[in-house]
């Protein structure tokens, strides 16, 4: 590794100055708000609706999340290398939180729509409006985190930005995983698919009104300066950038064991604890991983980043291994899910600071800043191909250990509910700290990195293309 020299203070200066007002602050945080408030209940509740609801069977509903999830999974780096190329008036990332809104939350509230089709073309329709929601996710999740680095130079400023991301990110999950199964019960009345159409689409209005808060009072710097990358070159910005494939190694195992943990709550808690009635409870507990993503500024001041997401993985470890324990005692199965949740939305919220990080990495190996395509694998590839993985493997297991929808379960099948829910995750997230452990080294060279570019970009004039 280069050793650093002392930087001028111009580009130091500017890295001190370069805050965010408070109010840009929130506008951020809504941005993830009005995300997850939709794309939560994809993850937590589709797998469910579509064996229960929708009714197709669980290896069918199983292999059409895996299927259309890595479909789907392919526009990620598309949309980046469209962020990358996209200049308007409004900024590079910033338009699409305008042009998205609506597509996505009309696309996922067709998904839990159920239309009156049988057979091939009822699977037909659910293939066609999962992948078109995933898309419009993809399209407005992308510029959320490609924005970042285009929001502040600080890495400091970055981080606390991440926090308010992901608590804002937090909330709509809270909202999604609390409130849907009561609104469902509310609007339906009995009729569940009636039930899940209406809450979507009060969930999609308030997703809409937070995209365009957002959009009206964000604001991008420097993105006049950025070249516009062609799009045969837009691929060379992952070359020999080691920390961004580090990263992605580890964030796609981790939404892999979240999307596996998330789905099989609702089986696990009406079929081994035969309380259905307490998912939203304990869905709403997550909440407290806001805890977590509030610290985390304060635990990488003192610690680093590498290690506080390895922390977050060791505890989501631990609070799996308490959910066994507890059995069917609901006091200990809170404790252990509060542990699992804290855990889990520290090593949720890392990545999306740490990209960042490797943009600039990128842009000083390479001399291109890629930071559409970067953060679109790093997070909404990620995040797309690891749910679908996560909602096809344990349909797998459920369907071998003898899982059947709506009736009384064998001891066999919920010895398999059970391994999905508690021990697999667990064995999943444990594997996120392997690549993790790889990060150090180029965690101790960013300083160096950044006022390299900051120096570059004071001695360099503005190119437009």
């Amino acid at each position: 590794m280069e050793s650093t020299p002392q930087s001028s203070p111009e580009p130091q200066t500017t890295l001190l100055n370069d805050k965010v007002p408070f109010h840009r602050r929130i506008s951020y945080a809504l941005t993830d708000t009005g995300g997850n408030l939709l794309y939560s209940i994809i993850g937590a509740y589709l797998l469910y609706f579509y064996t229960d609801v929708f009714g197709l069977s669980v290896g069918v509903a199983g292999t059409l999340l895996l299927v259309t999830r890595l479909v789907d999974a392919v526009d990620a780096p598309l949309w980046g290398i469209i962020v990358d190329r996209t200049r308007s008036k409004y900024g590079q990332s910033r338009p699409y939180f305008l042009w998205l809104c609506f597509p996505f939350a009309v696309f996922t509230v067709l998904t839990f729509t159920t239309p009156n089709l049988d057979g091939t073309w009822k699977v037909v329709y659910a293939a066609v409006t999962y992948i078109l929601a995933g898309i419009a996710y993809t399209g407005i999740s992308t510029p959320i985190t490609s924005i970042l680095p285009n929001l502040s130079r600080n890495t400091d400023e970055r981080v606390v930005l991440n926090s308010f991301r992901m608590v804002g990110g937090n909330v709509g999950n809270f909202a999604a995983v609390t409130f849907t199964l009561p609104l469902v019960a509310f609007f339906g009345a009995g009729n569940d698919q009636k039930g899940f159409f209406w809450t979507l689409c009060v969930f999609g209005i308030v997703s809409i009104i937070m995209f365009l808060i957002a959009f009206a009072d964000l604001k991008e710097i420097n993105t006049e300066k950025i070249k516009t990358i062609p799009f045969k070159s837009s691929f060379k910005a992952m070359k020999g950038n080691w920390p961004w494939i580090i990263l992605v190694i580890a964030n796609l195992l981790f939404w892999i064991a979240l999307t596996i943990r998330t789905s099989t709550l609702v089986y696990y808690f009406e079929y081994n604890i035969g309380h259905k009635e307490l998912v939203p409870l304990i869905n709403g507990i997550s909440v407290i991983q806001v805890i977590g993503m509030v610290l985390i500024p304060f635990i990488v001041k003192f610690s680093n980043k590498y290690s506080t997401m390895i922390f977050g993985f060791i505890l989501a470890v631990l609070g799996q291994i308490v959910l066994f324990f507890a059995g069917d005692h609901i006091s200990f199965l809170i404790v252990g899910w509060i542990i699992a949740c804290i855990g889990s939305g520290i090593a949720c919220s890392m990545p999306f600071a740490m990209l960042s990080d490797t943009v600039d990495y990128g842009e000083w190996k390479s001399g291109l800043r890629g930071s559409g395509i970067l953060t679109a694998i790093g997070s909404a590839f990620c995040i797309k191909a690891g749910s679908g993985l996560g909602g096809f493997i344990p349909t797998q297991f459920m369907s071998s250990f003898g899982y059947v929808p709506n009736v009384a379960q064998s001891t066999q099948s919920l010895s398999g509910i059970q391994f999905v829910f508690i021990w697999l995750p667990a064995i999943v997230f444990a594997l996120g700290i392997i690549p993790m452990l790889f990060y150090r080294r180029f965690e101790k060279n960013e300083g160096y990195i950044r006022r390299q570019l900051l120096i570059k970009e004071h001695h360099a004039e503005p190119q437009v293309k």
